[in-house]
Order: structure tokens, then sequence, then C-alpha cells
């Protein structure tokens, strides 16, 4: 049975969107600690299953690889047959995997339970992102979506600081921080369930009499051709992948080069790690609310990348710890992060009307596909020169490979060739 015939839309108050909001906050917070638990203690993974640096690498790459490709058939699913459930199933999913991960007696079962684990994560985007448009009121799109996007922040940083702690400083052994996360991972999933509703109208959508105003949808076929004939689309998508590769580099590999290159041990390699998250937050709040209030989508991305770009390259190149931990919060205040909802918001206006969603998730995939390269490739640059600075140096470069590709975009969209 489709959702459509299954459900009918609920007229919801004004406070629902700010529990939908809390709620998919939380989401990003579990998922992103989920994933930065595995970056402090790669080195004692490593030495428990005699591994190289690119087959730690791996690791992440496959948990990618596997996040990107789940992530528009559940959304078709979720379309279908109900958002909400296959968000809740994701997530159940995924904490029980952490745990198994975290009791996993060989590399390739290991690697087997990442995998899954990236799956269930790959439920979250685009039924998460399509609830929350319905849900949250037009004025309040920017907002709403920043506080959800700073759960991404929260969880980076809790994840490193809870490996760290219990692992590095404590000396517990690295299962610990997995089998932790998972508890809360699966409560949220089936939170999830309970708390959101299916289909919503909001306030500003019911008539005065209470009933809903129903808005007649045109229907087109739009297909993935007509998106990638559009060069708009194509620069962003292109910009997207080489700023997520960037950020993988450094949420996959700074711990570690933290510790092996910098000398940095126990908690305060987490604390150090998490300047980026941290930064990130004001940072992603003023650059979106400046994009909205000034609409030049060019000027701040080509005020955005060449900073961001010079303190990636700054990571590997300074060796004085306090100039490091600029160019850390540097990179926080203008990567990945602040600029993420200035291209989504791009992407946004240049998609065709009538595949918006499809849109927004080729431009999720495509861009997630840097996080599915950076890890492994950066590993193996790592085992071949034996440094992995020669990793945030490629970074750099592929982030102004990326802007000047990014220039041959038009600013209003009646001037793009579709």
């Amino acid at each position: 049975m489709k959702i459509s015939e299954k459900y009918k839309a609920m007229p919801v108050s004004e406070k629902y969107w700010w529990k939908l909001v809390a709620l998919f906050f939380l989401g990003w917070i579990l998922m992103y600690a989920d994933r930065t638990i595995l970056n402090p203690v790669m080195g004692q993974i490593a030495k428990e299953f005699n591994l190289t640096n690119t087959q730690l690498g791996l690791v992440n790459s496959l948990f990618f690889l596997t996040y990107a490709l789940t992530q528009i058939p559940f959304g078709i699913v979720g379309d279908k047959y109900g958002r909400k459930v296959v968000i809740s199933i994701g997530f159940v999913l995924f904490g029980i995997t952490t745990y198994l991960s975290g009791i996993a007696s060989a590399f390739g079962v290991f690697m087997i339970y990442r995998a899954l684990t990236g799956a269930g994560e790959g439920a979250y985007y685009g039924p998460a992102y399509a609830m929350a448009t319905e849900a949250i009121p037009t004025k309040k799109i920017t907002l709403g979506t920043a506080i959800i996007n700073s759960g991404m922040a929260f969880g980076t940083s809790g994840g490193y600081l809870l490996s760290s702690k219990l692992v590095l400083e404590n000396g517990e052994h690295w299962s610990k921080p997995f089998q932790i996360m998972a508890i809360p991972t699966i409560i949220v999933g089936i939170l999830f369930y309970v708390l959101l509703k299916e289909k919503v109208v909001r306030p500003e959508d019911q008539a005065n009499t209470g009933e809903i105003k129903v808005k007649e949808v045109p229907k087109q076929k739009v297909s993935l051709k007509t998106i990638f004939s559009n060069r708009n689309l194509v620069c962003t998508f292109i910009l997207c992948f080489f700023s997520i590769y960037a950020n993988f580099v450094i949420l996959t590999w700074l711990p570690s080069f933290l510790q092996a290159e910098r000398g940095f041990e126990g908690t305060s390699v987490g604390f150090i790690a998490s300047l980026v998250p941290w930064a990130s937050i004001p940072g992603a709040l003023i650059f979106a609310n400046l994009s909205d209030k000034f609409k030049s989508t060019k000027k701040f991305v080509f005020f955005l990348v060449p900073i961001s770009l010079l303190a990636v390259f700054g990571i590997a190149f300074v060796t004085n710890r306090t100039l490091l931990i600029v160019v850390l919060i540097v990179y926080g205040l203008t990567g990945k992060l602040a600029l993420d909802p200035i291209l989504v918001a791009f992407t946004t206006k240049n998609a065709p009307k009538a595949s918006l969603s499809t849109t927004l998730s080729v431009y999720n995939f495509v861009g997630m596909s840097g996080s599915i390269i950076a890890p492994y490739l950066t590993g193996w640059i790592a085992d071949t020169l034996g440094s992995m600075k020669v990793g945030f140096y490629l970074a750099a470069i592929l982030l102004l490979i990326g802007m000047i590709v990014f220039t041959f975009t038009t600013e209003n969209k009646e001037e793009i060739t579709e």
C-alpha cells in the first residue's frame, strides 16, 4: 500500500516543528558520533588486527560507500511506504551493528558490520529532510535546518571526546565506545517511530476554518539527464564533492595525524580535533544568514573556499601548536559545514521544479562520494610516503579545483544553459 493511500495529512500545532527539529538534531548527533568514535582509536584497531593505514582507510570508505548507495533507494521507499518507518528501521539497524562492531573478532567481520551501519544511516538523509521541509514553517526553514545540521558538529565532537577519553586516556578497550553508542541509538530509533507524524500540514497551510488547503501539484516527468544537463547543478555537485572530500580527510585522519605527527596524547587529541566542529556551528549560522540577506552565492563561495583551502594546507604545514589550533578553528568557521547550507540553497534554486527531492538526493550522493574516496586514498598516501601531510595538501588542491569549476555557474537562474 502506498503512503498516499495509507496516511492522511494531519494538521499540527506551531509547537510540533520544534519537536521534529529536536529529534532530527539528536539524530545527527548520534550518526556523527558513531562515525567519529572510530577515528581516535584507529591505532588500537590497527594493532589488534595488524592493519596498515590503507586498510584502516578502507573501513571508512566502505562505510560511506554503503551510506551513499542506499540513500536514493531509501528515499524512494520512504516516499512510497512511510518515511518515519524507514528512518526508525535504519536507526535500529545501525544501533545494533554499532554494538556488533565492538565485539567483532576479526577484521573482515568488523568491516561487514561497519558496512551494514553505513546502510542503516543511509535511511536518514532523504526521509528526514523531506519531513522537515513539510513541517517547519516557511519563514523558519533556514533556522530549523541550521539547528538540525548543527547536530553534526555536536556529534563529531562528542565522538572524538568519548573515544579519546575512554580509550586513549583511561585505557579502555577500543570496543567500549561502540557498545556505549549502540544503546541511545536504538532508543532514538524507537522515538522516531513513536513521536513523528508521517504526513503533516503546517498551520500556515491550514484555512481559517481549520480545513486543509489542497494544492494541486503539476505532474511532470523529470529524468536524471535533466539534472545533469544543468550547468549550475553540475558545477555545484563538483564543488560539493571536493568540499566533502577535504572534510573527510580531516574527519577521518586528523586524530591519527595529531598523535603520529604532532605529538598529542590522551584527551587532548579529542579536544583539539573537536575545535573544527565547534567552530563550524557559528560559521554555518553566520554565513547562511548573510547569504540569505545578500543573495549572492558566488561571492560567499569565493570568500569561504580560499580561506578553507589555506586552512587545510596549514593543518599539515604548521608545526607550532598554537598556529595549528588557529588553522583548525579557521577551517571550522569556513569549511564544509559553513559552505554546505549555501550550496544546498543554490541547488534548490536551480533544481527542476518537479524533482527537488531527486536533485537534493543526487547532490548528497555525489558529495558523499568524496567521503568514500578520501579515507582510503589518504591512508594509501600515508603508507606510501610515510606521512599524512601529502593527503592534506591534496585536499587543499582539490578545493581550489572545485572553486575554479564553480566560476562557470551563473548567479541568475534565467541565465542557465539547460
